[in-house]
């Protein structure tokens, strides 16, 4: 049933938004179509991005999930970046990182815990995780703002660059840790998992084509989101970085918001949790020390330094989701706990 109101909005969504563009219609109406096509596409990335994993195996497709599980994210920043806009990009990233943690992570543990009173999931891989979250939100992102205080803007972008180089090696690292030398002892934690062989929706060719149109269509897209992001502003009250935090971020995230909870409630806590923390990891450790690369190349550059607000939103976050997961287990309180977390987050950005 998803599938097919994902499939009716892509058809629907695409031909509107070049109409739309072409014709010059209101920023506002523009947005709202803007944002459910790519939410549309986003699902076919992850579902074409699924199969090949499956079809390629654990290791490739970890380095898959790796590349392509947040490359709407990517494509929408790396656009937003070439405009400037790199309040927004710090924004959205800050918004991913909370979504993921607190809105993705708390509508599973709430709706898996609403069908069953305890759920279980892999107790090492989640204190893995929790490791490195605790060390790219509250140590790679910390440090640049506490050591950058009295340095000068060449120092800044030095030490951001520094810092993203040895982000995206050790989040490779931990790939090959994880899929390779320790594969054994992170694996099959749950005790409640069945080992069942996975088919994959496509063929390896049809899931390669629809990632490719697929991409391709959202970076189309994403370049046209990106201009009607001031109107918006202005015609709502919204500050830059809300539509970061909250707008951008869920719109760029949506599929994988959509196939956690959906997990959760099959009782496949394992894949949830790895929805909502891994998609952490690689929007931390890599998504985000790669375009601050990226930016090298830009008219602007962009140094790894977000606001207090964000840093405290940030680490707030991990540290909850740390306390809460690393038992091994959820309820349905512990997702609701989460979920007030963004609620609350979400207020003050907004208001800020």
């Amino acid at each position: 049933m998803t599938n097919k109101i994902f499939m009716l909005m892509t058809f629907i969504g695409v031909p509107l938004s070049i109409i739309g563009t072409l014709m010059h219609w209101s920023s506002i109406i523009l947005f709202i179509i803007y944002c459910l096509t790519i939410i549309s596409l986003a699902s076919y990335m992850g579902r074409a991005t699924e199969s090949l994993s499956i079809v390629a195996g654990p290791r490739i497709g970890g380095l898959l999930n790796a590349t392509f599980g947040n490359a709407v994210e990517l494509i929408i920043s790396i656009v937003a970046l070439k405009e400037g806009l790199i309040g927004v990009v710090l924004a959205s990233l800050t918004g991913s990182v909370l979504g993921n943690l607190l809105l993705v992570g708390g509508l599973s543990f709430f709706i898996g815990g609403l069908k069953y009173k305890r759920q279980e999931f892999n107790v090492f891989d989640a204190r893995h995780n929790s490791g490195l979250l605790m060390f790219a939100v509250i140590i790679a992102f910390v440090i640049p703002d506490v050591f950058s205080m009295n340095m000068e803007e060449p120092k800044k972008l030095t030490l951001s660059v520094g810092i993203s180089i040895i982000l995206i090696v050790l989040y490779f690292a931990a790939l090959f840790f994880k899929l390779v030398t320790h594969r054994g002892i992170l694996q099959n934690g749950n005790k409640n998992s069945v080992d069942e062989e996975e088919l994959p929706e496509w063929g390896k060719g049809k899931a390669i084509a629809v990632l490719a149109v697929a991409t391709v269509t959202v970076a189309y897209i994403s370049e046209n989101l990106v201009h009607t992001f001031e109107v918006v502003a202005e015609s709502f009250g919204w500050t830059e970085i809300f539509i970061g935090v909250i707008i951008v971020a869920i719109v760029g995230n949506a599929a994988e918001h959509v196939s956690a909870v959906l997990m959760a409630y099959k009782n496949k806590m394992d894949i949830a949790v790895e929805i909502a923390i891994g998609s952490t990891i690689q929007i931390a450790m890599f998504v985000l020390p790669v375009l601050v690369l990226i930016s090298l190349f830009f008219d602007r550059a962009m140094p790894l330094l977000f606001s207090w607000q964000e840093l405290v939103a940030m680490a707030s976050s991990v540290l909850l989701i740390v306390v809460i997961s690393n038992d091994g287990e959820s309820n349905w309180f512990e997702g609701l706990t989460l979920l007030a977390a963004y609620v609350i987050m979400g207020i003050g950005f907004f208001l800020l």
